[in-house]
């Protein structure tokens, strides 16, 4: 059953699978069965949309919305007992304007909007709509994962293997939950969290990014070529992170893998320590940033394991 739902005011985390990070909250914040404020002739808790969403219904809203519409919507949490996967969901549709952050970790679905979307958005890239009067927005992941650039608006452009965001729209938490053996370049700025949770494939910025960059970074590569914010590396699992500019520090807190690379420098935490190039990592700097080793000699390397 599809539900229909109308707001006198704009409400944050509505449709967020993370019901606003429960974990770090523990309801304090948000209540998931909590009826969301400011409805309309309706009593719809937070878990009814996210539960409707996972079981390919559409949810239909009334009003404008505030931030982080859909958050990490098709992420299959392992907090709440899933599998930490993706799983296909229904669309959202949004006759209204819709605040920043939307779709911020995005995994699946669709989110269609008639009005204004503030950015920074999230981990989502417009493409043709099927609905008038409606433009629609697709989970950059999705789009990675299926390989198929169908509907894709320019300048953006995706041939199977490479996308090209070149539209100069900000936004966080880019290529989130990736583990599709494709590379992504951003030309411009992105704002947090850029490759959290990615397990494959290769995420370029060839701007500046704000905090958490490769936070919770499981595999692949993401290379930063201008600054990042605080606590670049945070929880990172696996994989590469190469930041060419500064680094505004706290980097590698409670990291447990991988490796750092960073020319600009940048305060350190524990656990990670430095560790001295060897032959592999001249060769992966050389190649990944197109260099030389002279150039790729600049590079201070952290790990906390030492390799």
């Amino acid at each position: 059953m599809n539900i229909e739902i109308e707001f006198t005011s704009p409400r944050k985390c509505v449709c967020d699978f993370t019901y606003n990070f429960y974990w770090q909250h523990q309801g304090k914040e948000l209540d998931p069965d909590g009826v969301i404020p400011d409805q309309k002739g309706t009593d719809y808790t937070y878990r009814d949309l996210v539960t409707a969403l996972t079981k390919k219904e559409t949810v239909t809203i009334k009003g404008d919305i505030g931030k982080r519409l859909c958050s990490n919507a098709g992420a299959d949490m392992r907090y709440f007992g899933g599998t930490g996967g993706i799983i296909d969901t229904g669309n959202v549709i949004v006759d209204g304007d819709v605040g920043t952050r939307m779709g911020m970790g995005m995994a699946s679905g669709g989110i269609y909007v008639s009005g204004k979307v503030a950015e920074p958005l999230g981990n989502i890239i417009e493409v043709q709509s099927d609905l008038a009067g409606f433009r629609k927005y697709r989970s950059i992941t999705d789009l990675l994962h299926s390989g198929s650039a169908d509907g894709l608006l320019p300048p953006n452009t995706f041939d199977g293997m490479r996308l090209t965001l070149a539209d100069g729209i900000r936004r966080d938490t880019i290529a989130a939950r990736c583990s599709a053996d494709c590379k992504v370049v951003v030309n411009g700025d992105a704002d947090l969290s850029v490759g959290m949770l990615m397990s494959a494939g290769e995420l370029r910025i060839l701007g500046d990014v704000g905090m958490n960059a490769g936070t919770l970074l499981s595999g692949g590569t993401v290379v930063i070529e201008g600054n990042a914010g605080e606590f670049a590396a945070a929880d990172m699992r696996a994989g590469v992170l190469i930041i060419k500019g500064k680094s505004k520090g706290f980097v590698g807190g409670k990291m447990r893998g991988g490796a750092v690379f960073l020319k600009g420098g940048g305060a350190v935490i524990p656990p990670v320590r430095k560790v001295p190039l060897k032959g592999a990592d001249y060769r992966l700097l050389t190649r990944t940033m197109r260099t030389n080793q002279i150039e790729a000699m600049m590079y201070t390397k952290y790990s906390v394991n030492g390799l």
